[in-house]
Order: structure tokens, then C-alpha cells, then sequence
């Protein structure tokens, strides 16, 4: 049996999110992530604002990233994001980026949130039909804000 694709989120690097070699900085991976984040809850919970109508918010506490090779301006990346863990409170998204169309690998990542409630850093159980919807994630949508390759 053939697993089913994770969600994709894709984007072209612009060239105020470069370096002076024209090279994405690091730093920006953090936006990206949280970027495809907002796609992967838009499609699987109607966003955040599907999360603040269940009075829910969700706060970054750790996250770890590991390059494999360049993204340049002008390069499309392609996320691949999925849920790797969800417990009572937390829960980890884990995100691979590869440049399109070639496939190589750019960066893993792995970032961990807790569950609050909106408006206040006061954590949260993740309820059960959140914990199952996050599970199940969103196989197989490719979300293509790049344009053509």
C-alpha cells in the first residue's frame, strides 16, 4: 500500500528574502514555515480563525531545523507538511522543503506548539476532533502560490 502524498505549499523565493549571495536567509525559513502552517490549518480547520472559534490559539515553544543545500532568489520551494505527533497540549508539524521541479532537498524542520486559549497564553487540552483532524492532516493538496516553474 502506497502512502498518500502530505500537503504541499508552494512558493517562489523572492528577492527580499535573500542574502547578499542571493541565497534565501536563514532566518526566513521561520516565516515560511509558519507561512505553510497558516495553508496546512486554512485546509484542514478553516485556518486560525477556525481555531479562535473554538477559542484556540496555537504558540511556537521549539523549533529545529536542519539545511541540506541552498534555495536562491527566484527558485520555487516546495513545503511538504504534515502533523508528526499530537499530545494532550502540543503538537509537532514536521516540514520538508524541496526546490521544484528538481526534487533537491533544501531543509527539514520540525516545530513544536502548544495549545492555548485565544487571546491568552493559558494552555489548552487539544480536544479530540482536533487531535483526529490533525492526524488525518491533508493528504494530497497542493496549495501553488509560485506560479508557473
Amino acid at each position: 500500500m502506497t502512502a498518500l502524498p502530505p500537503f504541499r505549499f508552494r512558493h517562489r523565493v523572492r528577492y527580499g528574502e535573500c542574502d547578499g549571495q542571493q541565497v534565501v536567509f536563514n532566518a526566513r525559513y521561520g516565516d515560511f514555515i509558519d507561512i505553510g502552517l497558516t495553508e496546512y490549518l486554512r485546509h484542514l480547520v478553516g485556518g486560525t480563525q477556525g481555531l479562535a472559534d473554538r477559542g484556540l490559539d496555537m504558540m511556537v515553544v521549539k523549533q529545529t531545523k536542519e539545511w541540506k543545500g541552498p534555495a536562491r532568489f527566484d527558485d520555487v520551494l516546495e513545503q511538504s507538511i504534515r502533523t508528526g505527533r499530537v499530545g494532550s497540549s502540543s503538537l509537532t508539524i514536521l516540514t520538508d522543503f524541496t526546490l521544484v521541479p528538481s526534487g533537491a532537498p533544501v531543509m527539514v524542520a520540525e516545530t513544536v506548539y502548544v495549545m492555548t486559549a485565544y487571546g491568552l497564553p493559558k494552555k489548552r487540552v487539544i480536544p479530540g476532533d482536533l487531535a483526529a483532524l490533525l492526524l488525518a492532516g491533508v493528504p494530497g493538496r497542493l496549495v501553488d502560490h509560485a506560479g508557473p516553474v
